[in-house]
């Protein structure tokens, strides 16, 4: 399972991807800090730029935005047992 590492000013957490989707021209992904099991989600939004050669992922904080990507990504793992 790939794993991305999100660096903070004092820490950074490894989490692992369970699903990704573009938007609108822009790349989200679904992480969970478990490679299996019970953990935390995050929804990720690549906010690099396209010249950039790493991406670069804040959690998606806007309440709306937040919704709308647990509905697409709920749909995209309809299969898994993964709740928002």
């Amino acid at each position: 399972m790939e794993k991305i590492t999100l660096t903070g000013e004092n820490d950074s957490i490894e989490l692992y991807i369970l699903e990704s989707t573009r938007l609108g021209a822009v790349d989200y992904v679904l992480a969970s800090d478990v490679a299996g099991g019970d953990g935390e989600c995050y929804i990720l939004k690549d906010v690099s730029s396209p010249e950039d050669s790493e991406s670069v992922y804040e959690i998606v904080e806007d309440e709306h935005e937040l919704d709308y990507l647990s509905g697409v990504f709920g749909e995209l793992l309809e299969d898994a047992d993964i709740s928002f």
